[in-house]
């Protein structure tokens, strides 16, 4: 869809699908409540509604762990609209009465529910669905439609067979290509068995461009969020493994957040083979999210430049390097004076006998035959030195773990595996190590030798920018073409000078996250003036993976900072509905073309909707994996709020605030 050519600056809410509390929703959000949620939007002036990510993910809560790329989540299907449904009425009802009073909603056992009942529907009505299987149905036009729906069909028919195991772990078609998805998808002996699937997908589709009309004709941008990376159990990794590289894992490098990095677990893209094809798999993936939505927020764009990527081995992602990127060979390190012996000094950890047995003074009695273990396990000793290699075997931190060392042994071990000042990722192929400052080897190098050192690698990373830009232009470009949708882009972390000026070349708009916009080793670390932030920019105060505007100016905020940075002196240190508007109105005088509000931040205008416990709010903790992470609800349902005047008008002046400023 086409992103309004609006000439005014725009106000939007932020929130999962699956928070939604409609009127007919079973516990959990659904896509026709996006309909209901419309009609609060319209009461409060706010032209824009952004989503997380709605494809399939199976019974893996987190919407950025998809099954697909182009699957959507039956999760949000109702299940009162499926042709068929009217027999199952009493069995929808318990549903809805087990779940729809609960806080926060309990992901698989909804999903189990609903599945449980879809295919009851399905069973029921397979003859009429198989009958429009045939040329000239509805199902099979479909089908044609949406061709990545038949490897979706056989690859979600073989998982279910297999427990829902990830497909490497399949005892037959773990490995797979064109020919054999074709064969079974002709197969008559599974032909009921994948056109479940199908359907299962056409009735979500239905739904989704249903909702997604309805506020196009209202003039409500619809907004989409397309993560760049892939799970590796997915339909993509296992239909097409020729566009990834499953050797190496993405992730980031270590931040102040993330002191070791962060280490997803997904494969990257093998950017050479995808465009062999023209991109055709990005651009079928855009096509289809064109389908919905008018404006699309690009997660993690700084990927499509480089990513940071780390051995399948680790844990952390301290011992990744960015690809694509200019290595240092062997030569050029003897160039500058470092012979074989430096290299290894540099690029292999050094461990002491001693720092072994210091580091297990607490193990009391099991301390002597942890040692043993330790050199006998995991270390070879150099030549009769009391020093140590690791092992050729060792490859990574998962093999320290599988060592069943004493946890003791096991944390030392892996502290030392990251202490490095170069990463020899191929033979005669180095990287700075993220921090090398900070390793023991390069803490022992004599001055000059730090000096040549670091010249060599701030060369290397000077000389990368240009690689960077030259594949961010390139890949960025093929995107912002293919479709007439408004392309954002999530540019937060370590940020190369080449990403902001690539992003305004193509029009692409940026991301600001006041709290994070500040002018970082300036003297008190002021935060940057949301006036100056650039029109071609997302501004919001807070994300899905961060605090609530309350929770951090309650618990992390450094209010004097703030409040000395936007001149509002006399803001409370207690959040209440004041603070909020004055907090979001300082939002809403950024320059940006778009200001997104979670709707969290949006509810605490109003006093009737704070929860006891802030944190309680919150959609997602970074790094933890329970059964609180991604399930936030409203408070209320949608058409309480809708009725809400106050709430309405206060969102509204806000939002008008705005709209009063033009776009130059």
């Amino acid at each position: 869809m086409r992103f309004p050519a609006d000439t005014r600056r725009q106000t939007g809410v932020v929130v999962p699908v699956s928070a939604l509390r409609g009127a007919r929703s079973l516990g959990v959000g659904e896509f026709l409540d996006l309909i209901e949620l419309a009609d609060f939007c319209e009461r409060s002036h706010i032209s824009l509604i952004q989503l997380l990510p709605v494809n399939d993910s199976g019974f893996q809560s987190s919407p950025y762990s998809a099954l697909s790329a182009f699957a959507l989540h039956p999760l949000y299907l109702r299940l009162e609209e499926v042709d068929g449904a009217s027999s199952f009425k009493k069995d929808i009802e318990a549903i809805r009465k087990r779940f729809d009073n609960d806080s926060r909603f309990t992901f698989g056992e909804i999903l189990k529910a609903k599945l449980d009942v879809l295919a009851r529907i399905y069973e029921k009505t397979a003859g009429a669905v198989l009958d429009l299987s045939q040329p000239g149905g509805s199902l099979n036009a479909w089908i044609s439609a949406n061709p990545w729906v038949i490897e979706y069909a056989v690859y979600r028919r073989l998982k279910e067979i297999q427990g829902g195991a990830h497909w490497k772990e399949w005892e037959s078609h773990s490995t797979i290509d064109e020919a054999g998805i074709k064969t079974l998808w002709d197969s008559p002996k599974f032909k009921k068995e994948h056109l479940y699937w199908v359907w299962l997908q056409r009735e979500l589709d239905k739904q989704f461009l249903q909702a997604a009309t309805d506020l196009s004709k209202r003039n409500i941008v619809l907004k989409g969020d397309l993560p760049i990376l892939m799970n590796e159990d997915s339909c993509d990794v296992w239909a097409h493994p020729e566009y990834f590289r499953r050797d190496l894992a993405a992730g980031a490098p270590p931040d102040m957040f993330s002191p070791l990095g962060q280490n997803w677990q997904f494969p990257i893209y093998d950017w050479v083979a995808l465009a062999r094809d023209d991109y055709k798999w990005w651009r079928d993936r855009l096509a289809l999210a064109d389908r919905y939505y008018s404006a699309y927020r690009i997660d993690h764009v700084l990927g499509f430049f480089r990513i940071w990527a780390a051995s399948r081995r680790d844990r952390s992602a301290v011992l990744g390097r960015f690809i694509p990127s200019l290595s240092i060979d062997r030569a050029e390190l003897e160039e500058c004076g470092f012979n074989s012996e430096r290299v290894r000094w540099l690029s292999q950890p050094h461990i002491t006998t001693q720092a072994v047995v210091n580091s297990l003074k607490n193990t009391g009695d099991e301390k002597q035959a942890t040692a043993e273990k330790v050199f006998t396990l995991a270390l070879d000793r150099v030549n009769n030195e009391e020093l140590w290699l690791f092992k050729t075997s060792i490859r990574g931190e998962m093999d320290i773990e599988e060592l069943g060392l004493h946890p003791a042994a096991s944390a030392y071990l892996a502290s030392a595996w990251r202490d490095r000042a170069l990463l020899e990722y191929e033979k005669d192929h180095f990287v700075p190590a993220w921090a090398y400052w900070d390793s023991l080897s390069f803490s022992t190098l004599s001055d000059d030798e730090k000096r040549r050192f670091e010249a060599l690698a701030n060369r290397k990373k000077a000389a990368s920018e240009t690689i960077w830009e030259e594949q961010g232009t390139r890949l960025l470009s093929v995107m912002s073409k293919a479709t007439p949708m408004l392309a954002c882009a999530e540019d937060l972390g370590a940020v190369p000078d080449c990403v902001p000026k690539t992003l305004a070349k193509l029009g692409v708009l940026g991301l600001r996250v006041i709290r994070w916009a500040r002018r970082w080793g300036e003297a008190g670390e002021p935060y940057v003036p949301v006036e100056s932030y650039p029109e071609l920019s997302v501004c919001t105060p807070s994300v899905h993976d961060s605090s609530t505007l309350r929770e951090w100016w309650e618990r992390e905020a450094n209010r004097d900072t703030f409040r000395s940075s936007f001149g509002m002196p006399n803001l409370s240190d207690n959040y209440g509905p004041e603070t909020a508007r004055s907090l979001l109105g300082i939002a809403a005088r950024a320059s940006s073309r778009l200001c997104v509000f979670q709707i969290q931040d949006l509810l605490h205008l109003s006093s009737r909707y704070y929860a006891m416990d802030p944190a309680s709010e919150r959609v997602n903790v970074p790094g933890s994996v329970n059964n609180f992470n991604w399930t936030y609800r409203l408070p209320v349902r949608l058409g309480e709020l809708a009725k809400d005047d106050d709430l309405a008008a206060a969102i509204a002046t806000i939002a008008d605030s705005r709209l009063t400023r033009p776009l130059h």
